[in-house]
């Protein structure tokens, strides 16, 4: 077989063709958290103290319970590596997982959770401009935990964040009698601890390059001198 340049071209369109419809939506949905984590926790008028009490309005506090239903959404794309699994089970070439299946995966996977790191970090710096530093760390955690629920409501139960509002009974159903069985909430704590670690390894990255990219202009401006001997 010709593992030619157009050959890897080709696969790789076709593979993206046949499967933008699921990789695109969930990309959608990853992405309405970091969004909403913009507006409600990053916006320059939501920053001030002196409009405090438009923070803790009925419109805030809905949009935040929004951004809490959606916010599973991001990392739930990690759980999209199964169809990497079945595609290299389907008798993919070597050449075609090495070259196609596994940037994309890595692109879409790491999409995904940037999306979710990016929204709790928002809200982390909401809570700091509030002076409730003390409160990042258990909000990150809480987090963790409830995405790890959605998550599994998710994949397994196959439930969507809407239908908190559309099947409001299916979902408490759900949480009553499926995610506290043993089997259940052992696939929730380990996806707990994934969350968690995975975030804890990417957030210093991304306080180190928001570090660098906030000095880099003033580094920049600073004329040329040459040292004197």
């Amino acid at each position: 077989m010709d593992f030619s340049i157009k050959f890897l071209a080709s696969e790789a369109i076709r593979t993206v063709v046949n499967h933008a419809d699921w990789i695109g939506w969930n990309l959608f949905l990853a992405v309405i958290p970091m969004v909403l984590s913009v507006v409600l926790f990053r916006r320059s008028r939501f920053a001030k103290t002196s409009i405090d009490r438009r923070h803790r309005s009925l419109f805030w506090w809905l949009g935040v319970a929004v951004f809490v239903a959606f916010l599973p959404n991001a990392p739930y794309i990690l759980t999209d590596i199964i169809h990497f699994v079945r595609w290299v089970r389907a008798g993919a070439s070597i050449w075609v997982v090495t070259l196609i299946y596994v940037p994309l995966f890595i692109l879409f996977l790491g999409a995904g959770f940037e999306a979710y790191v990016v929204s709790l970090m928002n809200a982390g710096h909401y809570l700091k401009q509030k002076g409730l530093r003390q409160y990042v760390f258990p909000m990150e955690l809480t987090l963790h935990g409830l995405s790890a629920i959605g998550i599994f409501l998710g994949r397994f139960i196959r439930l969507n964040s809407w239908n908190i509002l559309t099947h409001p009974n299916d979902v408490a159903a759900s949480l009553v009698g499926d995610v506290f069985d043993k089997q259940p909430m052992l696939t929730i704590v380990i996806t707990f601890i994934i969350l968690t670690l995975l975030y804890a390894l990417l957030k210093p990255v991304h306080f180190a390059m928001s570090h660098y990219w906030k000095f880099r202009p003033q580094q920049a401006r600073r004329p040329f001198v040459i040292p004197h001997s």
